[in-house]
């Protein structure tokens, strides 16, 4: 088990005899390393833990430290970091707050340096976060979603599948999936781009696309919207979407805002 000198383990680790840790890393009790990750040196992966397989934590990044909540009264919580996802430098993630809860990390994750994610977050699978993104506790992010630079995600919201959200944007309402919002807080459309690359049909493209302009281009109250989407979909995209906007929201829905510098995106190519 290839354990540099100067790590800091824990004796009650568990650690697969093909992960590496590096230099000055600390391992406190009660972390669990999978098979073929890699801890570079002056990482940090706190108590509680659990690093999937082929984990990369990159150095000075804080995995599952205690989370920055004043209710936090030092019981055990804990930390999930699934298979192959990538934490680079100086990122932090901190574990749950309440008894017994978890801050869970999807598998293939990419967080870039100096991304935050937030006691009892919940990350799905696919999902980068780029330099400087912060997620506040609660917030929910749905698999394969772009959360780009130096974006400011209120607690409690919610990110739905494969949206992406543009760089220095704040915001503190959910985001449905597929779409793509822009400074200063403007739904412009759906994520074109992004629903080819994820090999969803052209029939899924353009019902997502009806969708859109049915919520936020066709003057009806947003409920209303939403109720009139329930007699359009068709598709298993259009399902999903409709799903995730009648689900529980914490912080309401982010509203189409109209902005001169903005455009609509739901007349591009399919």
């Amino acid at each position: 088990m290839p354990i540099h000198s100067t790590a800091i383990v824990d004796a009650s680790a568990e650690i697969d005899a093909t992960a590496e840790i590096g230099a000055y890393a600390v391992v406190e009790r009660s972390v669990r390393i999978g098979a073929a990750a890699r801890l570079f040196p002056h990482a940090y992966v706190a108590e509680g833990t659990t690093l999937g397989r082929a984990v990369q934590v990159h150095p000075f990044a804080v995995v599952g430290h205690v989370p920055q909540d004043l209710k936090w009264a030092g019981e055990p919580s804990f930390t999930l970091v699934g298979d192959e996802t990538i934490i680079r430098e100086h990122a932090s993630i901190h574990r749950g707050t309440t008894p017994g809860s978890t801050t869970t990390i999807g598998q293939r994750c990419f967080i870039m340096s100096t991304g935050h994610i937030g006691h009892n977050c919940t990350v799905g699978d696919d999902v980068t976060i780029a330099t400087g993104a912060m997620l506040a506790g609660h917030v929910e992010i749905g698999a394969r979603a772009f959360i780009s630079g130096n974006v400011v995600l209120h607690q409690f919201m919610r990110v739905g599948d494969l949206a992406m959200i543009g760089g220095n944007v704040a915001l503190a309402q959910d985001v449905p999936p597929f779409m793509l919002v822009r400074f200063p807080q403007v739904i412009l459309g759906p994520n074109t781009v992004g629903l080819r690359r994820a090999g969803m049909s052209s029939e899924e493209r353009l019902e997502v696309r009806r969708c859109y302009r049915t919520l936020y281009r066709g003057g009806l109250p947003f409920p209303k919207a939403v109720e009139r989407l329930a007699e359009l979909v068709r598709t298993e995209a259009g399902r999903r979407l409709l799903q995730f906007l009648r689900s529980p929201s914490k912080r309401g829905f982010l509203p189409y805002r109209a902005w001169g510098g903005g455009r609509d995106t739901s007349d591009d190519e399919s």
